[in-house]
Parts: C-alpha cells; sequence; structure tokens
C-alpha cells in the first residue's frame, strides 16, 4: 500500500462485531481492477468473490464501451448484478437468463454533429468513433488494433455527424488542449491523455449511471464505495461515500478521495475489498470456498431477528446442471417464503456437494448429519423452481460450531 504518499490510507479491515450490511462497491476497470498488461490478478479476483458472498453489490463502472465491459465482466465471474459503461452514458443489468446475458436499461444519447464538426474545425486529421452499443463502433478512420474496445466499421465523417450516439472517442494530436471548446458544443468532455477525449451527453459521467443503480438497488447513499484511477473516475469518487483513489492515480483524483491505497501493480484495490469482508472469512489458510462460506453465513444470519426459532439461520443451496459438478451455489436465510438475503459463493460453482460438506468444516461451520456409520450430511431436496439455478437443488443448514 502506498502509505508514504499520503496518510489518509485505507484502514485495516472491519471487527467482526460491525453488522456487515450489503454496500454498493463500484469499481473502475483499466488501472484499477486490470493491469496495463491487460492481467487481473488472481487475488484480485478472489477478494472480488470474497465482496460477493458478503452480500454486496460489485458494480463495474468504466469507460469501456459495453463490448469492452462485457469481457472484462467474464474474466472475472460477473454474471449478474449491474455495470456502468461508457462513462455512465450506458447503464446494463447482467443477466445469464436473457439471449445476449444482458439487459440495456438506460442508453443516454446525444447529436454527435456539433461536437464532431468544432473537433475537425481544431484538427482536421482526427480519429472519430462513434459507439455502437453492443456491437462496437463506427469510425472515419482506422483506430491503431486494441485501442478501441470492439470492431471497428469505416463510415463516411459526414454520417458520423448525423447521428445520435451514446459516446463519441476522439484522437488527435493535443486534443486535450481544447476541452473548454468541445464542451462549448453542450457535451460533456472528459480527457484521457493528451491526444484522446471521450464525449458524452451533458452531465452524463460515472456517478451518473451509479446513482441509477443505487436508486435501483436501494442501497443507502452512506454504504456506497469507490474505486479508480483516473480522470473519469473523479466524479464517483465525490459521489461515493467512501472515495478510494490509486497509488499512481493523478494528484487532481487523490485531492478529492477520501482515502488512498496501493498502486495497480501492488493489487491497491484488493485491501480495499478486504475490508469490506467479516474477519471470520480473512482467516489465514481457508480455501476460498470455506472462505466464502464463512462470509455468506455471516452475512444472512445477521438479518434473522435473535430468538426466532431453534433452527440455523443459514442453509446453503446447491443445484446441478448437465454434469455432477454443481452449477451454481448461494446460502440464504433460513428457509421462507421470502428469504431475507441470499448471496453468491462463487467457489462452490464446479465443486461437488462433498466439497462444500469439506469447505463449511473448514469454515467452523456444522451441520445436520447422521449419528451411525459415515454420518452423511443431511442434505434436503427443493421443489423444482425454488432455487435459481432449476429442478436438481439441495440445501444444507449451516451454523457456526
Amino acid at each position: 500500500m502506498g502509505t508514504e504518499r499520503d496518510t489518509r490510507t485505507v484502514p485495516a479491515p472491519g471487527r467482526d462485531d460491525v453488522r456487515v450490511l450489503p454496500h454498493l462497491v463500484a469499481l473502475d476497470v483499466d488501472g484499477t481492477l486490470v493491469g496495463p498488461d491487460d492481467r487481473i490478478p488472481a487475488e484480485t479476483v478472489a477478494a472480488l468473490e470474497l465482496v460477493r458472498a458478503s452480500g454486496h453489490h460489485v458494480v463495474l463502472a468504466t469507460g469501456r464501451s459495453l463490448v469492452g465491459m462485457l469481457s472484462v465482466a467474464r474474466r472475472l465471474g460477473l454474471a449478474r448484478g449491474w455495470a456502468v459503461c461508457s462513462n455512465g452514458a450506458l447503464t446494463v443489468r447482467l443477466d445469464p437468463a436473457t439471449p445476449s446475458g444482458y439487459d440495456v436499461v438506460e442508453v443516454r444519447t446525444f447529436a454527435t454533429g456539433p461536437v464532431i464538426g468544432r473537433a475537425v474545425a481544431l484538427a482536421p486529421d482526427v480519429f472519430v468513433a462513434v459507439e455502437e452499443v453492443g456491437r462496437g463502433w463506427r469510425v472515419n478512420r482506422r483506430f491503431a488494433p486494441g485501442a478501441l474496445n470492439g470492431p471497428q466499421s469505416l463510415s463516411p465523417g459526414s454520417q458520423l455527424r448525423v447521428e445520435h450516439g451514446a459516446r463519441v472517442v476522439l484522437h488527435a494530436d493535443r486534443i486535450a488542449d481544447h476541452v473548454t471548446h468541445l464542451r462549448e458544443a453542450g457535451v460533456t468532455v472528459t480527457p484521457a491523455g493528451a491526444d484522446w477525449v471521450d464525449v458524452t451527453a451533458h452531465g452524463t459521467d460515472k456517478a451518473f449511471g451509479l446513482g441509477r443503480v443505487r436508486d435501483a438497488l436501494g442501497v443507502p447513499a452512506e454504504r456506497t464505495v469507490a474505486v479508480g484511477d483516473g480522470v473519469n473516475d473523479l466524479p464517483m469518487l465525490v459521489w461515493a461515500a467512501r472515495g478510494v483513489a490509486m497509488g499512481h492515480a493523478p494528484g487532481s483524483l487523490h485531492a478529492v478521495a477520501d482515502e488512498i491505497t496501493g498502486t495497480v501493480e501492488e493489487q491497491g484495490v484488493v485491501p480495499v475489498l478486504h475490508s469490506l469482508v467479516p474477519a471470520a472469512a480473512r482467516r489465514p489458510g481457508l480455501s476460498p470456498l470455506a472462505a466464502q462460506l464463512a462470509a455468506a453465513v455471516r452475512t444472512v444470519a445477521e438479518d434473522v431477528p435473535p430468538g426466532s426459532g431453534p433452527d440455523p439461520a443459514a442453509v446453503v443451496r446447491v443445484w446441478h446442471g448437465a454434469s455432477p459438478d454443481l452449477a451454481g451455489c448461494e446460502v440464504h436465510a433460513r428457509p421462507a417464503d421470502e428469504p431475507v438475503r441470499r448471496v453468491p459463493v462463487p467457489a462452490g460453482r464446479a465443486s461437488t456437494m462433498r466439497d462444500v460438506e469439506r469447505a463449511a468444516r473448514e469454515a467452523g461451520l456444522s451441520y445436520p448429519r447422521g449419528d451411525t456409520g459415515r454420518r452423511r450430511a443431511y442434505w434436503r431436496g427443493v421443489l423444482p423452481g425454488g432455487a435459481a439455478g432449476g429442478p436438481a437443488a439441495f440445501e444444507l443448514p449451516l451454523r457456526p460450531c
């Protein structure tokens, strides 16, 4: 961690006597989760899975296009939840049950002509790209490979000017020197280096999109966390109750942040994520499945009122797909018509019911077992439709030893 860069560093993880209330955790992608080599460290993925198992809402908030965001979400194992793309122009709900794997909840578009016209007048050789949501980009000239997230299709510059788009990219020598002039077209202009600017509709940024997501999730404003490293992250760090800047972020971001963590090379996002996880799940030596079960059981058990009955407060629910391995694993509040909480256990996917039993014991959790012989666990069958994964579902009550 970058403790010598600033005294406002990420605090130690919380104590176990603090309730794990669901937070909205907004995470920038490039420079925060993904390093300059386009690699996502295994430690970052493991920390994210622990945060999800603790009942928090992980929301990717990125300047990437929808196509670029989806590739990262898949690598992170995020198939459900929310994301904000294109610097707030797109709000998306991830859902594997939909044909595309997502629903576009909101798109904010604007007339592209005025700002493109100004850019061409300033820099006749400017590269222009207009995002085609879910498909890629329409460009006047081909950008270098990898410069844009998604495929490019050539279009005449005159055609790009008569469209409405969610986001426009302008790439030219020192184009960022003209931000003020470009903003006079009534748009939001965000520089991403001296030679690159992103353009969205007026008043559109990551904070705008995250506000929509927070309202949909019903998370109070005081339970919002945001981590980022770029100028386009400044609005969301100000918006969040707890804004964390990466150690390599520019001074303008450090100035508004509540905390400063390590650089992306130091995996600075990991201690921030760990600070949202119950201490019981961070014991040294726990396997990923055991740690996630410990976090999930602690999380859902807190929602069951004291004295509400002798049964355990949590059950682990699993279901199968086409193979013997588990297709999914969740921890629910004690079975009821309307469970108070249900949280994913990502490491349970592709494991077995026996693996879940062993991990529960490793995490210091007990479950009903037979009294003789091999003392098998008492898994209870769940009626078809009773679990998110389909008909072959089973659940096992869990309680701390």
